[in-house]
């Protein structure tokens, strides 16, 4: 099977995430900035949920470029990991709209926990249909950036419960590790240039 569709889908997917999130942040009803006061916290969660969002879009089109075909297998894996993104806008406005409480901050860590264990699994899948000797699981290598990301999210969710602004923290670390494209995926586009 070809890999289009599922580009323009994921990428469409994607799009529609950001919007609902952005749509979260009620327009002020005044025309001073203490009018902007209310608006404060949804602003902070959406600033690193769009963050996120954007990553797994960034790296999900590195990605895609290194792939050959996709499987039913993929459709599925993929699937499953727009699921837990379709979740960012509900977790991010919870967290936003209760100020940083250790539950909502929790479960903003649980969807970005199963979000990145959603896209190791269509690593996992991708590198079943194209084999070990394939360019792309040369590309893939041991995967230390994926490995390191999940734990990072299980000692931040429970860190959430203790203190939810050292969750927070931790969970920007993992997104300061993804910010850089992933060059697994760029240097194999430069080799096949």
């Amino acid at each position: 099977m070809g890999k289009g569709r599922l580009e323009a889908f994921s990428d469409g997917v994607i799009a529609v995430i950001i919007t609902i999130m952005v749509l979260e942040m009620k327009v002020p009803h005044g025309t001073d900035t203490a009018a902007l006061l209310p608006v404060l916290p949804i602003f902070l969660t959406y600033v690193p949920s769009f963050i996120y969002v954007g990553l797994y879009w960034n790296n999900h089109h590195h990605m895609f470029h290194a792939v050959k075909h996709v499987t039913g297998g993929t459709l599925w894996a993929n699937l499953h990991l727009l699921f837990w993104l379709s979740l960012a806008p509900f977790v991010t406005g919870w967290m936003g709209e209760n100020h940083f409480e250790p539950l909502p901050v929790a479960a903003y860590g649980v969807v970005l926990l199963c979000a990145a264990f959603a896209y190791t699994i269509l690593v996992r899948v991708l590198l079943a249909s194209h084999g070990k000797d394939s360019t792309f699981a040369k590309a893939i290598g041991s995967d230390l950036k994926g490995n390191i990301s999940l734990v990072i999210y299980v000692v931040a969710i429970g860190a959430a419960f203790w203190k939810p602004l050292v969750a927070c923290a931790l969970y920007a670390v993992v997104a300061a590790i993804w910010l850089w494209p992933d060059q697994r995926f760029e240097k194999l586009l430069k080799e096949q240039a």
